[in-house]
């Protein structure tokens, strides 16, 4: 079997969802290929997307709240009345792409994007993919209000069951709903011993951990969140993960330097090995990313959730906060006062742990791969 994964490059989470279900699918024997939508069709659209939203999630966080507001009160009534700028961009472009989905022949084609998802909807309208099957995965814990508007996309893969009714309310039928979980590595499903990710880290196993990251754009401020944490007066280890952002992991790394309290800080830059950390950790400190939220629920690590980006993540911790998973760090209930209630409270921890089992698909994965396996 022939799979086309088409991504788009916005943020990290839709590239590294491709990249999980690309390797699985290949593992059980099918010949994959992935692509960038837009690298396809203009270099200069592909880098202004990305750069674009980076810019607009950070410094125009009220207009971008404001845009996904119109659209999700809308709903699919939004496109058709003042089409999008991706929807002419797609509409200018599908007959290009549609050669480059030609040239591969697949006989399925997965979008890890709600952007290629439109591509493909659009060669649909047109009749350009003949009868290739297609499916969306949805990378957060909510329905973006952009999924709506792809009714040729045959399946949409969902976070959770707990999901269906406000995607069916939403008006997307229920036998389009696949609700297997957003698709991680598959070493998140890998269960290893807290000490011997310890041990693999060179940390202390009897000291509680907590894992703080920033999601693949960086703007965490980590020095605030550690000089936070730190005077809780409570003995705590902080693996600290900058990802790609070389200044602020400086940053940490001279507050490391200079301080001298009964806390332990490990600054890291960019790493592979977040599931080792995960599972040396007692909880995250992050922002509501769809594919993080995944790998901790994976890896059953309660969530301190900070700084989401308007729309999709402030929906991501709606579902998590309301299904009793994880808390908000906001101006009135700071970090240091989250971190102290969470680890004063060991029948919390125990309760969160608990329902995210209940709720988490570990195996999002696996299961996918083997839906498409099964549609040759």
């Amino acid at each position: 079997m022939k799979v086309l994964i088409l991504s788009v490059t916005a943020g990290y989470g839709h590239h590294a969802t491709a990249q999980a279900i690309g390797d699985m699918l290949k593992n059980k024997g099918a010949e994959v290929d992935t692509l960038d939508v837009y690298a396809y069709i203009s270099n200069l659209i592909k880098t202004t997307i990305d750069k674009g939203y980076l810019f607009s999630s950070k410094h125009m966080q009220t207009l971008y709240r404001l845009v996904y507001q119109l659209a999700e009160n809308n709903g699919a009534s939004y496109f058709s009345s003042a089409p999008s700028i991706i929807n002419i961009i797609n509409a200018l472009g599908a007959t290009k792409f549609a050669r480059v989905i030609s040239d591969r022949e697949p006989d399925v084609i997965i979008c890890t994007h709600v952007f290629a998802a439109q591509m493909v909807d659009e060669l649909k309208k047109r009749k350009k993919l003949a009868d290739i099957m297609t499916i969306g995965i949805v990378t957060d814990y909510t329905l973006h209000p952009y999924w709506e508007d792809v009714p040729r996309v045959q399946y949409i893969v969902t976070a959770s069951e707990l999901l269906t009714y406000r995607c069916v309310q939403r008006g997307v039928p229920r036998e389009r709903i696949l609700p297997f979980g957003i698709p991680v590595h598959p070493k998140f499903n890998q269960r290893l011993d807290r000490r011997a990710a310890a041990a693999e880290l060179g940390i202390d196993p009897d000291m509680h951990t907590i894992l703080l990251m920033g999601g693949s754009m960086g703007h965490a401020e980590h020095v605030k969140t550690i000089e936070k944490i730190v005077q809780i007066g409570m003995p705590f280890q902080m693996l600290v993960v900058c990802g790609n952002n070389k200044k602020m992991q400086m940053h940490v790394e001279k507050f490391a330097a200079r301080y001298n309290g009964n806390c332990v800080i490990r600054p890291y830059g960019f790493v592979h090995n977040v599931e080792v950390m995960m599972s040396a950790s007692d909880c995250i400190i992050s922002k509501p990313g769809g594919l993080t939220v995944s790998e901790a629920l994976a890896k059953n690590l309660p969530m301190l959730l900070a700084d989401p980006i308007p729309g999709h993540e402030e929906r991501n911790v709606d579902f998590l906060v309301n299904n009793g998973m994880a808390a908000l760090i906001t101006k009135h209930f700071p970090v240091d006062e989250a971190v102290y209630e969470l680890f004063t409270n060991p029948v919390r921890l125990e309760t969160v742990r608990h329902t995210m089992k209940a709720v988490a698909h570990p195996d999002a994965t696996e299961r996918l791969a083997d839906f498409v396996l099964a549609l040759k």
